[in-house]
C-alpha cells in the first residue's frame, strides 16, 4: 500500500499553496485583479490536498481523482481572478523601477505555484517514487542569452526558454554559453543580490550539464543521478 500521506508530490503542492497565500498578502500587486477570488480558491485547494493525504491510493489513481481534477479547476480561476493569461504584465506595467525587483520576486514565486499545481496530475502519473525530487519539475531547456550579474562578478544571470515559457536562472557557472542545452529544476523562487532566479541549473563534478540531450520542455535524458542532489535538498528545506 502507498503511504500517500509522505508522497513527495502532495507535499510540495500543499507547501506552494502556503507560499502562494503568503505572497499574496504581502505583494504590492496594483492593477484590476480580484484578490478575494484568488485567496479564497486558493484556500479551499488545502483541504483537496489533505484528503488526498489519507487516500493511500496508488499515485496513478490519485491522478485520476475529482480532487486532482478539482485542483486544476480552481488554479484556472486563479489565473482569471489574477487578470488572465497574462496576468503578470498589468502588474509591471504598473510599479517604478525601484519596485520591480521586489515584485519580481512575487510574481516568480506565483509563477511556481500554479505551476506546481497545473502539473500535478502528470508528476503523479509517473507512479510510485519515494523522492524528493518528484516534487518538482526538472526540464530540458536552452540558454538564450547569458548577462553579468550587476551586482556580483561571480554570477551570471541567464534567460532560459523551456518552450512555453522562458525563466531566469542565476548559475555561479561563469562557463555557460548562449545555446547550451541544460537540465532545469524548477525551484522555488530564490533571490540572488537583488535578482530572482527561477530555477537551478542540474550539474555533475565542476560546473553545470551543458549538452543535455532532451525535447525542449521535455524532462531530460541521461543525466547522472549525483546531478539531481542539490536540487533534492532544495526541496527537502522548502517542505520545512
Amino acid at each position: 500500500m502507498w503511504d500517500s500521506s509522505k508522497d513527495y508530490r502532495l507535499l510540495v503542492a500543499q507547501k506552494s499553496v502556503e507560499l502562494f497565500l503568503r505572497t499574496i498578502e504581502g505583494a504590492n500587486l496594483r492593477g484590476k485583479w480580484n484578490k478575494r477570488k484568488a485567496l479564497t480558491n486558493a484556500q479551499n485547494m488545502v483541504p483537496e490536498i489533505q484528503s488526498l493525504y489519507y487516500s493511500y491510493l496508488d499515485p496513478k489513481e490519485i491522478a485520476e481523482t475529482t480532487q486532482i481534477n478539482t485542483l486544476k479547476d480552481q488554479a484556472r480561476e486563479i489565473v482569471d481572478a489574477l487578470g488572465g493569461d497574462d496576468w503578470y504584465h498589468q502588474f509591471f506595467q504598473l510599479v517604478g523601477r525601484a519596485e520591480k525587483a521586489k515584485l519580481e520576486e512575487s510574481i516568480a514565486k506565483i509563477k511556481f505555484f500554479l505551476n506546481i499545481i497545473s502539473g500535478l496530475k502528470n508528476r503523479l502519473i509517473l507512479g510510485e517514487i519515494n523522492d524528493p525530487i518528484i516534487g518538482i519539475d526538472i526540464i530540458t531547456g536552452i540558454i538564450s542569452s547569458v548577462g553579468k550579474h550587476p551586482e556580483s562578478d561571480k554570477l551570471l544571470v541567464c534567460n532560459v526558454n523551456l518552450g512555453r515559457r522562458a525563466i531566469t536562472v542565476v548559475t555561479n557557472d561563469l562557463t555557460v554559453k548562449d545555446g547550451n542545452m541544460v537540465a532545469v529544476s524548477l525551484l522555488p523562487p530564490a533571490v540572488f543580490q537583488g535578482i530572482t532566479s527561477e530555477g537551478m541549473f542540474l550539474g555533475a563534478g565542476e560546473g553545470i550539464l551543458k549538452e543535455v540531450k532532451g525535447e525542449i520542455g521535455g524532462i531530460p535524458k541521461g543525466i547522472p543521478l549525483e546531478a539531481l542532489n542539490e536540487s533534492r535538498n532544495f526541496v527537502e528545506s522548502f517542505l520545512k
